[in-house]
């Protein structure tokens, strides 16, 4: 992190003795343990918070990417699904005609012999 080797600590260290003595020094040492595993938390904290934040911001991107494929999806859906029944209507009413045709002829042809004999029926009971 510092990047400190261990000759600039043994420096460090004796340093310290002569500044502070054989009696202050386990003191310090322990304080400024303290204060090193302080500041480390802070620093894991802030990481965590900002990994946190930009996972976050990945997901609401991951998202509002879904909600746009979705709706583009849906959109084309609809125009395939309103461009597809004018296509029916078209060929419908071809089919209508053709099939309006052909039923008059079967039914005329099945139609006219019973009525036929409806009223020859309703002849010889008069």
């Amino acid at each position: 992190m510092f990047d400190i080797g261990f000759s600039e600590l043994l420096v460090v260290f004796v340093v310290g003795l002569l500044i502070l003595g054989p009696e202050r020094l386990p003191v310090a040492a322990k304080t400024a343990g303290l204060w090193i595993r302080k500041i480390r938390r802070s620093i894991q904290s802030v990481q965590r918070e900002i990994n946190a934040q930009l996972d976050q911001e990945e997901l609401q991107r991951s998202i509002k990417e879904t909600n746009e494929r979705i709706m583009r999806e849906t959109a084309k859906f609809e125009q395939d699904t309103e461009a597809q029944p004018a296509t029916k209507a078209q060929t419908e009413p071809q089919k209508n005609e053709a099939s309006a045709e052909q039923p008059q002829s079967v039914d005329a042809a099945v139609v006219q012999p019973t009525v036929n004999k409806v009223n020859e029926e309703t002849q010889s009971r008069a």
